[in-house]
């Protein structure tokens, strides 16, 4: 499998990007279908995983190799740093929210900064920076 390296932070749009995570039941079947529907390749391809960092529409989208295939995994927004998950800690707080701050976290293979909440039906959602690779698929006890 090609690992190719993660997009950096500024390439993230300033308004930010939404993050679909997907389950998958077959990964191979999953790149493929999804990079002729976004014209795009992978930014990152490991074993049982791959990402795509999509201009447009503006997306992350996450596919995770699961027996669960065609569920979604959680949602979340790719912000450019820290500071912009810790704004969006404090205004989801602010809001009433209950959340859940992780600080330097690995997942899905990257470490990260991110705030969790979590919708009416149970859906995971998270803002989120990429601070950097990662050999590890999760230490987070919210991701995936």
């Amino acid at each position: 499998m090609t690992d190719t390296t993660t997009i950096p932070a500024s390439t993230v749009p300033v308004t930010g990007r939404v993050q679909l995570a997907l389950n998958v039941s077959d990964l191979d079947e999953a790149v493929t279908f999804y990079e002729r529907l976004f014209d795009a390749e992978p930014a990152k391809r490991r074993d049982g995983y791959a990402n795509f960092a999509i201009d447009s529409p503006p997306l992350k989208l996450v596919l995770i190799e699961s027996p669960d295939g065609g569920t979604i995994n959680h949602l979340g927004v790719e912000v450019a740093d820290t500071a912009a998950v810790t704004a969006a800690a404090r205004r989801l707080d602010a809001t009433g929210l209950a959340t859940e701050e992780e600080a330097s976290v690995e997942c899905c293979y990257a470490r990260q900064d991110k705030v969790w909440a979590t919708g009416p039906d149970g859906e995971q959602w998270e803002y989120y920076t990429v601070l950097g690779d990662s050999q590890v698929m999760s230490t987070s006890e919210m991701c995936c």
